[in-house]
Protein backbone atom coordinates (compact mmCIF):
# COMPACT_ATOMS: atom_id res chain seq x y z
CA UNK A 1 0.00 0.00 0.00
CA UNK A 2 3.03 2.32 0.96
CA UNK A 3 4.53 1.47 -2.15
CA UNK A 4 1.14 2.29 -4.28
CA UNK A 5 0.79 5.57 -2.45
CA UNK A 6 4.36 6.25 -3.28
CA UNK A 7 3.64 5.65 -6.80
CA UNK A 8 0.63 7.83 -7.00
CA UNK A 9 2.68 10.36 -5.58
CA UNK A 10 5.12 10.39 -8.03
CA UNK A 11 2.31 10.21 -10.81
CA UNK A 12 0.84 13.66 -9.01
CA UNK A 13 4.60 15.79 -9.10
CA UNK A 14 4.89 14.39 -12.94
CA UNK A 15 1.62 15.99 -14.14
CA UNK A 16 1.91 19.29 -12.13
CA UNK A 17 5.86 19.14 -13.17
CA UNK A 18 4.28 19.32 -17.13
CA UNK A 19 4.09 22.58 -18.84
CA UNK A 20 0.81 24.08 -19.64
CA UNK A 21 -0.42 26.17 -22.87
CA UNK A 22 -1.87 29.44 -22.14
CA UNK A 23 -1.62 30.34 -25.89
CA UNK A 24 -2.62 28.25 -28.70
CA UNK A 25 -2.52 28.97 -31.98
CA UNK A 26 -4.13 26.61 -34.54
CA UNK A 27 -3.05 26.95 -38.10
CA UNK A 28 -5.32 25.17 -41.00
CA UNK A 29 -4.33 25.49 -44.81
CA UNK A 30 -7.59 24.68 -46.62
CA UNK A 31 -6.52 22.13 -48.97
CA UNK A 32 -3.14 22.39 -48.17
CA UNK A 33 -1.34 18.79 -48.59
CA UNK A 34 2.25 17.61 -48.50
CA UNK A 35 3.29 18.31 -52.40
CA UNK A 36 1.84 22.17 -51.76
CA UNK A 37 3.98 22.85 -48.87
CA UNK A 38 6.74 21.25 -50.78
CA UNK A 39 5.53 23.15 -53.69
CA UNK A 40 6.00 26.40 -52.56
CA UNK A 41 9.32 25.75 -50.91
CA UNK A 42 10.83 24.45 -54.17
CA UNK A 43 9.85 27.88 -55.47
CA UNK A 44 11.60 29.89 -52.93
CA UNK A 45 14.33 27.72 -53.94
CA UNK A 46 13.98 27.93 -57.90
CA UNK A 47 14.04 32.13 -57.45
CA UNK A 48 17.01 31.82 -56.52
CA UNK A 49 18.54 29.41 -58.41
CA UNK A 50 18.50 26.36 -56.49
CA UNK A 51 17.72 23.43 -56.79
CA UNK A 52 15.90 22.22 -53.15
CA UNK A 53 13.77 24.00 -50.85
CA UNK A 54 14.16 26.54 -49.10
CA UNK A 55 12.12 25.71 -45.64
CA UNK A 56 8.93 27.84 -44.19
CA UNK A 57 8.81 28.66 -40.93
CA UNK A 58 6.16 26.23 -40.47
CA UNK A 59 8.35 22.81 -41.65
CA UNK A 60 11.04 23.77 -39.31
CA UNK A 61 9.11 23.16 -35.96
CA UNK A 62 10.97 20.49 -34.54
CA UNK A 63 8.05 18.05 -34.58
CA UNK A 64 5.67 16.83 -37.83
CA UNK A 65 3.41 14.18 -38.84
CA UNK A 66 0.54 13.13 -41.08
CA UNK A 67 -3.06 12.81 -40.63
CA UNK A 68 -5.35 11.17 -42.69
CA UNK A 69 -8.61 12.65 -43.32
CA UNK A 70 -12.16 10.79 -44.13
CA UNK A 71 -14.83 11.65 -43.25
CA UNK A 72 -17.55 9.16 -41.89
CA UNK A 73 -19.56 9.44 -45.03
CA UNK A 74 -16.89 9.28 -47.19
CA UNK A 75 -13.23 8.63 -48.07
CA UNK A 76 -12.93 11.94 -49.06
CA UNK A 77 -13.92 14.77 -46.88
CA UNK A 78 -15.59 17.75 -47.83
CA UNK A 79 -14.20 21.27 -45.53
CA UNK A 80 -17.41 21.18 -43.30
CA UNK A 81 -16.67 17.50 -42.18
CA UNK A 82 -13.02 17.92 -41.86
CA UNK A 83 -13.94 21.43 -40.13
CA UNK A 84 -15.80 19.86 -37.50
CA UNK A 85 -13.08 16.80 -36.96
CA UNK A 86 -10.22 19.18 -36.33
CA UNK A 87 -12.62 21.47 -34.12
CA UNK A 88 -14.08 18.41 -32.17
CA UNK A 89 -12.16 15.60 -32.91
CA UNK A 90 -15.64 14.03 -34.12
CA UNK A 91 -16.62 12.51 -37.60
CA UNK A 92 -19.14 13.61 -39.20
CA UNK A 93 -20.95 13.49 -42.48
CA UNK A 94 -20.18 15.70 -45.30
CA UNK A 95 -21.57 18.77 -45.36
CA UNK A 96 -22.61 18.77 -41.89
CA UNK A 97 -21.08 21.68 -39.27
CA UNK A 98 -20.48 21.20 -35.50
CA UNK A 99 -22.92 18.13 -35.34
CA UNK A 100 -22.70 14.60 -35.51
CA UNK A 101 -24.50 11.85 -37.93
CA UNK A 102 -27.35 11.74 -35.79
CA UNK A 103 -27.93 15.76 -35.16
CA UNK A 104 -26.13 15.50 -32.39
CA UNK A 105 -24.54 19.02 -31.43
CA UNK A 106 -20.49 18.84 -30.91
CA UNK A 107 -18.10 21.49 -29.27
CA UNK A 108 -14.97 22.85 -30.52
CA UNK A 109 -12.32 23.23 -28.26
CA UNK A 110 -12.66 26.86 -28.68
CA UNK A 111 -15.92 26.44 -27.17
CA UNK A 112 -14.88 24.69 -24.37
CA UNK A 113 -11.84 26.88 -23.69
CA UNK A 114 -13.87 29.52 -23.75
CA UNK A 115 -16.39 28.46 -21.37
CA UNK A 116 -13.29 28.20 -19.28
CA UNK A 117 -12.99 32.06 -19.37
CA UNK A 118 -10.08 31.43 -22.39
CA UNK A 119 -10.27 34.18 -25.02
CA UNK A 120 -10.74 33.06 -28.40
CA UNK A 121 -10.42 34.50 -32.03
CA UNK A 122 -11.59 32.62 -35.27
CA UNK A 123 -10.46 34.14 -38.39
CA UNK A 124 -9.83 33.29 -42.39
CA UNK A 125 -8.87 34.36 -45.60
CA UNK A 126 -12.26 33.21 -46.63
CA UNK A 127 -16.16 34.73 -45.37
CA UNK A 128 -16.45 33.83 -40.92
CA UNK A 129 -19.57 31.90 -41.77
CA UNK A 130 -17.39 29.78 -44.60
CA UNK A 131 -16.81 25.92 -43.12
CA UNK A 132 -13.46 25.37 -41.29
CA UNK A 133 -14.29 28.68 -39.24
CA UNK A 134 -18.07 27.77 -39.24
CA UNK A 135 -16.80 24.27 -37.44
CA UNK A 136 -15.53 26.09 -34.38
CA UNK A 137 -18.80 27.93 -33.12
CA UNK A 138 -21.65 26.62 -35.04
CA UNK A 139 -24.11 23.24 -34.95
CA UNK A 140 -25.89 23.16 -38.68
CA UNK A 141 -27.20 19.81 -40.50
CA UNK A 142 -25.71 21.67 -44.36
CA UNK A 143 -22.65 24.19 -44.46
CA UNK A 144 -25.04 26.10 -47.00
CA UNK A 145 -27.44 26.93 -43.78
CA UNK A 146 -25.45 30.66 -43.82
CA UNK A 147 -27.81 32.51 -42.06
CA UNK A 148 -28.02 30.23 -39.40
CA UNK A 149 -24.61 29.84 -38.50
CA UNK A 150 -23.79 33.53 -39.11
CA UNK A 151 -26.63 34.00 -36.16
CA UNK A 152 -24.11 31.36 -34.25
CA UNK A 153 -21.37 33.00 -34.29
CA UNK A 154 -23.42 36.64 -33.18
CA UNK A 155 -24.04 34.06 -29.84
CA UNK A 156 -20.82 33.01 -29.68
CA UNK A 157 -19.37 35.15 -27.36
CA UNK A 158 -16.26 34.80 -28.64
CA UNK A 159 -14.10 37.70 -28.03
CA UNK A 160 -12.67 38.09 -32.05
CA UNK A 161 -13.44 37.45 -35.45
CA UNK A 162 -11.11 38.52 -38.65
CA UNK A 163 -11.93 37.46 -42.44
CA UNK A 164 -14.29 37.91 -45.37
CA UNK A 165 -17.88 39.13 -43.97
CA UNK A 166 -20.88 36.88 -44.00
CA UNK A 167 -22.13 35.30 -47.41
CA UNK A 168 -25.74 35.63 -46.44
CA UNK A 169 -26.05 38.57 -44.07
CA UNK A 170 -29.80 38.96 -44.55
CA UNK A 171 -32.26 36.04 -43.99
CA UNK A 172 -34.07 35.72 -47.48
CA UNK A 173 -36.97 33.31 -45.75
CA UNK A 174 -37.66 35.78 -43.00
CA UNK A 175 -37.81 39.46 -43.55
CA UNK A 176 -38.13 40.21 -40.09
CA UNK A 177 -34.76 38.68 -39.02
CA UNK A 178 -32.26 41.20 -38.53
CA UNK A 179 -29.65 41.54 -40.34
CA UNK A 180 -26.35 39.67 -39.38
CA UNK A 181 -24.25 42.84 -39.00
CA UNK A 182 -26.74 44.47 -36.73
CA UNK A 183 -27.15 41.36 -34.84
CA UNK A 184 -22.95 40.94 -34.37
CA UNK A 185 -23.63 44.62 -33.04
CA UNK A 186 -26.77 43.77 -31.02
CA UNK A 187 -24.38 40.95 -29.08
CA UNK A 188 -21.70 43.60 -28.24
CA UNK A 189 -19.38 42.88 -31.52
CA UNK A 190 -17.54 45.91 -32.51
CA UNK A 191 -17.51 46.09 -36.30
CA UNK A 192 -14.18 47.35 -37.77
CA UNK A 193 -13.25 47.50 -41.24
CA UNK A 194 -9.44 47.54 -41.55
CA UNK A 195 -6.32 46.97 -39.85
CA UNK A 196 -5.73 50.51 -38.79
CA UNK A 197 -9.75 50.95 -37.32
CA UNK A 198 -9.08 47.61 -35.39
CA UNK A 199 -6.11 48.75 -33.91
CA UNK A 200 -7.97 52.17 -32.51
CA UNK A 201 -11.01 49.07 -31.02
CA UNK A 202 -8.15 47.15 -29.37
CA UNK A 203 -9.67 47.62 -26.03
CA UNK A 204 -13.73 46.77 -26.86
CA UNK A 205 -14.37 43.34 -25.29
CA UNK A 206 -15.08 41.77 -28.78
CA UNK A 207 -13.97 42.66 -32.51
CA UNK A 208 -15.50 41.68 -36.29
CA UNK A 209 -12.74 42.54 -38.47
CA UNK A 210 -14.02 42.82 -42.41
CA UNK A 211 -13.54 44.41 -45.34
CA UNK A 212 -15.00 48.27 -44.92
CA UNK A 213 -17.08 47.37 -48.35
CA UNK A 214 -18.66 44.56 -46.21
CA UNK A 215 -20.03 47.15 -43.15
CA UNK A 216 -20.52 49.74 -45.99
CA UNK A 217 -23.27 47.56 -47.75
CA UNK A 218 -24.57 45.13 -44.93
CA UNK A 219 -26.74 43.56 -47.31
CA UNK A 220 -24.88 41.91 -50.11
CA UNK A 221 -23.54 38.71 -49.59
CA UNK A 222 -19.48 39.13 -49.20
CA UNK A 223 -16.83 36.94 -50.49
CA UNK A 224 -13.44 35.91 -49.72
CA UNK A 225 -10.05 38.18 -49.49
CA UNK A 226 -8.24 38.86 -52.32
CA UNK A 227 -5.76 36.18 -53.68
CA UNK A 228 -2.18 37.05 -52.05
CA UNK A 229 -1.33 37.14 -56.10
CA UNK A 230 -3.61 39.72 -56.33
CA UNK A 231 -3.63 42.07 -53.12
CA UNK A 232 -2.79 45.38 -52.38
CA UNK A 233 -0.98 46.90 -49.71
CA UNK A 234 -4.04 48.13 -48.16
CA UNK A 235 -6.46 45.08 -48.00
CA UNK A 236 -6.94 42.68 -45.64
CA UNK A 237 -4.44 40.13 -45.64
CA UNK A 238 -4.51 36.98 -42.97
CA UNK A 239 -1.07 38.22 -41.67
CA UNK A 240 -2.75 41.54 -40.74
CA UNK A 241 -5.50 39.81 -39.09
CA UNK A 242 -3.49 37.43 -36.60
CA UNK A 243 -1.40 40.32 -35.72
CA UNK A 244 -4.29 42.08 -34.82
CA UNK A 245 -5.71 39.11 -32.91
CA UNK A 246 -2.72 38.74 -30.90
CA UNK A 247 -3.16 42.31 -29.64
CA UNK A 248 -6.68 42.05 -28.85
CA UNK A 249 -6.40 38.44 -27.21
CA UNK A 250 -3.21 39.14 -24.92
CA UNK A 251 -5.76 40.83 -22.71
CA UNK A 252 -6.76 37.53 -21.40
CA UNK A 253 -4.61 35.29 -19.02
CA UNK A 254 -5.25 32.49 -21.86
CA UNK A 255 -6.68 32.48 -25.58
CA UNK A 256 -6.80 30.14 -28.32
CA UNK A 257 -6.60 31.16 -31.42
CA UNK A 258 -7.49 29.22 -35.28
CA UNK A 259 -6.57 30.58 -38.48
CA UNK A 260 -7.41 29.16 -41.70
CA UNK A 261 -6.06 30.12 -45.03
CA UNK A 262 -8.57 29.25 -46.87
CA UNK A 263 -8.05 30.38 -50.46
CA UNK A 264 -5.51 27.46 -51.11
CA UNK A 265 -8.65 25.41 -51.48
CA UNK A 266 -9.70 28.06 -53.93
CA UNK A 267 -6.56 28.49 -56.32
CA UNK A 268 -6.73 24.35 -55.52
CA UNK A 269 -10.21 24.03 -57.41
CA UNK A 270 -9.11 26.47 -59.62
CA UNK A 271 -5.99 24.63 -60.69
CA UNK A 272 -3.83 27.46 -60.59
CA UNK A 273 -0.29 26.74 -59.30
CA UNK A 274 1.21 30.40 -59.06
CA UNK A 275 -1.95 31.35 -57.00
CA UNK A 276 -1.44 28.32 -54.70
CA UNK A 277 1.77 28.63 -53.85
CA UNK A 278 1.09 32.32 -53.02
CA UNK A 279 -1.33 31.37 -50.70
CA UNK A 280 0.96 28.71 -49.04
CA UNK A 281 3.66 31.27 -48.54
CA UNK A 282 1.22 34.35 -47.37
CA UNK A 283 -0.36 31.41 -45.06
CA UNK A 284 2.97 30.93 -43.61
CA UNK A 285 3.79 34.68 -43.00
CA UNK A 286 0.95 34.37 -40.53
CA UNK A 287 2.39 31.80 -39.05
CA UNK A 288 5.55 33.71 -38.21
CA UNK A 289 3.64 36.02 -36.52
CA UNK A 290 2.11 33.55 -33.99
CA UNK A 291 5.83 31.83 -33.97
CA UNK A 292 7.13 35.64 -32.60
CA UNK A 293 5.08 35.06 -29.89
CA UNK A 294 6.02 31.65 -28.73
CA UNK A 295 9.64 33.09 -29.34
CA UNK A 296 8.45 35.09 -25.96
CA UNK A 297 6.93 32.56 -24.60
CA UNK A 298 8.06 29.18 -25.17
CA UNK A 299 6.99 27.40 -21.93
CA UNK A 300 3.48 28.50 -22.60
CA UNK A 301 2.83 28.11 -26.27
CA UNK A 302 1.14 25.59 -28.62
CA UNK A 303 1.63 25.99 -32.44
CA UNK A 304 -0.25 23.66 -34.50
CA UNK A 305 -0.25 23.22 -38.30
CA UNK A 306 -2.21 20.99 -40.56
CA UNK A 307 -5.01 20.91 -43.06
CA UNK A 308 -8.52 20.14 -43.41
CA UNK A 309 -8.04 17.92 -46.58
CA UNK A 310 -5.86 18.14 -49.50
CA UNK A 311 -7.43 19.96 -52.92
CA UNK A 312 -6.66 19.16 -56.45
CA UNK A 313 -4.16 16.35 -56.60
CA UNK A 314 -1.14 18.40 -56.74
CA UNK A 315 1.75 16.33 -58.97
CA UNK A 316 5.18 17.43 -58.88
CA UNK A 317 7.33 16.57 -62.07
CA UNK A 318 5.47 15.49 -65.04
CA UNK A 319 8.37 14.17 -66.57
CA UNK A 320 9.65 16.88 -67.44
CA UNK A 321 12.18 19.27 -66.30
CA UNK A 322 11.00 21.04 -63.16
CA UNK A 323 10.73 24.86 -63.73
CA UNK A 324 8.98 26.14 -60.68
CA UNK A 325 10.64 29.63 -61.58
CA UNK A 326 8.75 30.10 -64.53
CA UNK A 327 5.54 30.57 -62.46
CA UNK A 328 6.73 33.61 -61.32
CA UNK A 329 5.81 34.90 -64.71
CA UNK A 330 2.44 34.52 -63.24
CA UNK A 331 0.89 38.51 -62.35
CA UNK A 332 -2.39 37.91 -61.59
CA UNK A 333 -4.83 34.57 -59.95
CA UNK A 334 -6.95 33.05 -62.77
CA UNK A 335 -9.94 35.00 -60.91
CA UNK A 336 -8.34 38.14 -62.31
CA UNK A 337 -7.10 36.80 -65.60
CA UNK A 338 -10.35 35.23 -66.26
CA UNK A 339 -12.34 38.70 -65.54
CA UNK A 340 -10.06 40.79 -67.64
CA UNK A 341 -10.05 38.05 -70.97
CA UNK A 342 -14.09 38.14 -70.57
CA UNK A 343 -14.10 42.11 -70.02
CA UNK A 344 -11.82 42.33 -73.61
CA UNK A 345 -14.13 40.28 -75.18
CA UNK A 346 -16.86 42.45 -74.50
CA UNK A 347 -15.26 45.50 -75.23
CA UNK A 348 -14.02 44.42 -78.39
CA UNK A 349 -16.54 41.92 -79.64
CA UNK A 350 -16.13 40.55 -83.07
CA UNK A 351 -12.94 43.16 -83.38
CA UNK A 352 -11.03 41.20 -80.49
CA UNK A 353 -7.68 40.02 -82.43
CA UNK A 354 -5.51 37.11 -81.47
CA UNK A 355 -2.70 39.43 -81.36
CA UNK A 356 -4.64 41.43 -78.91
CA UNK A 357 -5.14 38.13 -76.47
CA UNK A 358 -1.69 36.79 -76.97
CA UNK A 359 -0.11 40.63 -75.73
CA UNK A 360 -2.64 40.20 -72.17
CA UNK A 361 -1.28 36.49 -71.89
CA UNK A 362 2.43 37.27 -71.89
CA UNK A 363 1.56 40.33 -69.92
CA UNK A 364 -0.11 38.31 -67.34
CA UNK A 365 1.49 34.96 -67.45
CA UNK A 366 4.91 35.20 -69.51
CA UNK A 367 3.75 33.10 -72.00
CA UNK A 368 5.53 33.73 -75.44
CA UNK A 369 8.19 36.05 -73.57
CA UNK A 370 9.38 34.21 -70.71
CA UNK A 371 7.96 30.91 -71.25
CA UNK A 372 7.86 29.85 -74.71
CA UNK A 373 5.51 27.58 -76.43
CA UNK A 374 5.75 25.06 -79.08
CA UNK A 375 3.99 25.08 -82.23
CA UNK A 376 1.30 22.52 -81.01
CA UNK A 377 0.89 24.43 -77.70
CA UNK A 378 0.40 27.52 -79.58
CA UNK A 379 -2.40 26.23 -81.76
CA UNK A 380 -4.01 24.81 -78.28
CA UNK A 381 -4.44 28.41 -77.20
CA UNK A 382 -5.18 29.52 -80.30
CA UNK A 383 -8.55 27.00 -80.62
CA UNK A 384 -9.02 28.23 -77.49
CA UNK A 385 -9.43 31.57 -78.38
CA UNK A 386 -11.32 30.55 -81.72
CA UNK A 387 -13.70 29.14 -79.42
CA UNK A 388 -14.21 31.92 -77.34
CA UNK A 389 -14.67 34.23 -79.84
CA UNK A 390 -17.87 31.79 -81.07
CA UNK A 391 -19.12 31.06 -77.84
CA UNK A 392 -18.28 32.93 -73.95
CA UNK A 393 -17.16 28.90 -72.98
CA UNK A 394 -15.98 28.44 -69.15
CA UNK A 395 -14.74 25.74 -66.64
CA UNK A 396 -16.57 25.05 -63.88
CA UNK A 397 -14.84 25.39 -60.46
CA UNK A 398 -16.45 25.09 -57.42
CA UNK A 399 -16.19 28.88 -56.28
CA UNK A 400 -15.64 30.26 -59.77
CA UNK A 401 -16.20 29.50 -63.60
CA UNK A 402 -13.08 30.38 -65.00
CA UNK A 403 -13.12 32.40 -68.78
CA UNK A 404 -11.94 28.69 -70.73
CA UNK A 405 -8.84 30.37 -72.84
CA UNK A 406 -7.45 31.52 -68.94
CA UNK A 407 -8.06 28.25 -67.83
CA UNK A 408 -5.93 26.68 -71.03
CA UNK A 409 -3.24 29.40 -70.58
CA UNK A 410 -2.64 28.84 -67.09
CA UNK A 411 -2.83 24.72 -67.80
CA UNK A 412 0.03 25.06 -69.99
CA UNK A 413 2.02 27.50 -67.93
CA UNK A 414 1.60 24.96 -64.87
CA UNK A 415 2.70 21.90 -67.57
CA UNK A 416 5.52 24.07 -68.19
CA UNK A 417 6.65 24.67 -64.40
CA UNK A 418 6.38 21.06 -63.80
CA UNK A 419 3.22 21.02 -61.81
CA UNK A 420 -0.37 18.55 -62.62
CA UNK A 421 -3.62 18.21 -61.21
CA UNK A 422 -5.75 15.02 -61.00
CA UNK A 423 -9.20 16.67 -59.88
CA UNK A 424 -10.45 19.99 -59.26
CA UNK A 425 -11.84 18.54 -56.21
CA UNK A 426 -10.64 17.30 -53.11
CA UNK A 427 -8.45 14.03 -53.06
CA UNK A 428 -8.09 11.44 -49.90
CA UNK A 429 -4.27 12.24 -49.69
CA UNK A 430 -3.18 12.66 -45.73
CA UNK A 431 -2.17 15.77 -44.59
CA UNK A 432 0.89 17.56 -42.84
CA UNK A 433 0.94 18.58 -38.83
CA UNK A 434 3.45 20.69 -37.55
CA UNK A 435 3.83 21.24 -34.28
CA UNK A 436 6.14 23.28 -31.92
CA UNK A 437 5.76 24.04 -27.91
CA UNK A 438 3.98 23.05 -25.12
CA UNK A 439 2.88 19.02 -26.06
CA UNK A 440 3.96 19.28 -29.48
CA UNK A 441 5.34 15.67 -29.01
CA UNK A 442 2.54 14.45 -29.45
CA UNK A 443 2.03 15.36 -33.26
CA UNK A 444 4.72 13.19 -34.23
CA UNK A 445 4.05 10.34 -36.62
CA UNK A 446 0.66 9.28 -38.47
CA UNK A 447 -2.51 10.35 -37.02
CA UNK A 448 -6.53 10.27 -37.94
CA UNK A 449 -7.16 13.38 -37.99
CA UNK A 450 -9.94 13.03 -35.55
CA UNK A 451 -6.58 13.48 -32.84
CA UNK A 452 -5.70 16.78 -33.76
CA UNK A 453 -8.37 18.59 -31.57
CA UNK A 454 -8.09 16.22 -28.22
CA UNK A 455 -4.45 16.30 -28.00
CA UNK A 456 -4.86 20.09 -28.03
CA UNK A 457 -7.34 20.20 -26.12
CA UNK A 458 -4.70 17.76 -23.62
CA UNK A 459 -1.88 20.32 -24.18
CA UNK A 460 -4.03 22.95 -22.08
CA UNK A 461 -4.87 20.69 -18.86
CA UNK A 462 -1.94 19.41 -18.23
Amino acid sequence: MKRLSFLLLLSVIALLSFAQAKYVFYFIGDGMGPNQVLAAEMYQAALQGKIGRVPLCMTQFPHSGQAATFSASDGITDSAAAGTCLASGKKTNNGMIGQTPDDEPVYSVASQLKEQGWGVGIMSTVPVDHATPASHYAHAEKRSNYYLIGTHLAESNFDFFGGGGFQCPINKDDSLSPNLYDLCEKHGYTLVGSYEEAQKQLKKSKLLLVPQHNLDNRSKGAGALPYAIDQQESDLSLTKIVDIAIQHLSKHDRFFMMAEGGKIDYAGHGNDGATNIHEVLDFDKAIQVAYQFYLQHPDETLIVVTADHETGGLSLGNGHSFHLERLSSQQCSSDILSDRLSALHKQQGNHLTWEQVKTLLSETTGLYTAVQLNPEEDIELQTAFQNMMRQQESVKTLYKDINALAAKALALLNHKAGLGWTTRGHSAAAVPIFAIGVGAEHFTGWHDNSEIAPLIYQATIR
